[in-house]
């Protein structure tokens, strides 16, 4: 079994860094929009899916508009990622001050 992206993210921070994710997600280039959106429906992790949807939009990726955002639940709340960092307001979640923001 390959693990996926979402798995990876499930990682951050303790395992993976986020600079190995931001990588990964600035070369995922041609996602299928609807293989997407089943993994990300079904995925029980808020972070993951904040993680996620933070990232891609990083990134500026084109098959981002064909997910149905609206469609996937992002929980309520804050999450953290770890001491310091920045808080994306759109997401709600912690993330390094280097990560902050469209690259």
């Amino acid at each position: 079994m390959r693990p996926t992206y979402l798995e990876l993210l499930d990682e951050l921070p303790n395992k993976e860094t986020f600079h190995m994710a931001d990588v990964i997600m600035e070369g995922l280039v041609n996602v299928s929009p609807r293989r997407m959106q089943s993994l990300l429906e079904t995925c029980t992790s808020v972070k993951v899916k904040r993680l996620f949807f933070f990232s891609a939009e990083r990134h500026q990726h084109r098959w981002l508009a064909h997910i149905e955002q609206e469609n996937v639940y992002l929980g309520k709340g804050k999450r953290s990622l770890g001491r310091g960092g920045k808080l994306d307001a759109k997401y709600q979640i912690t993330v390094p001050e280097e990560f902050d923001g469209i690259q």
